[in-house]
């Protein structure tokens, strides 16, 4: 369980939404999934997947550190594939 920080994922997920996740068995084009990256945890939305690699991005892509900034996460990045948030959207 993690608390969204910051408006990468506006409008779908704000600052303060609570999204649950859990381990990834696969991952598809358009999950929502909590990465690890430079000690932190995103959630980010999964936009390729390719062999032992995953392309992530923010859903506000102008307020987005992401992928395209940092490039392909290998799969181990990701942390959970988020299955719940109290978000109303």
């Amino acid at each position: 369980m993690r608390r969204v920080v910051g408006v990468s994922m506006a409008p779908t997920l704000l600052p303060g939404t609570v999204v649950l996740g859990v381990r990834p068995h696969r991952l598809k084009r358009g999950d929502l999934v909590i990465i690890q990256h430079e000690g932190l945890d995103k959630v980010k939305r999964v936009k390729d997947v390719s062999h032992d690699y995953v392309f992530v991005v923010g859903d506000n892509l102008e307020a987005s550190t992401d992928s395209r900034h940092f490039g392909w996460l290998p799969l181990r990045a990701v942390a959970a594939r988020v299955v719940w948030h109290n978000s109303k959207i």
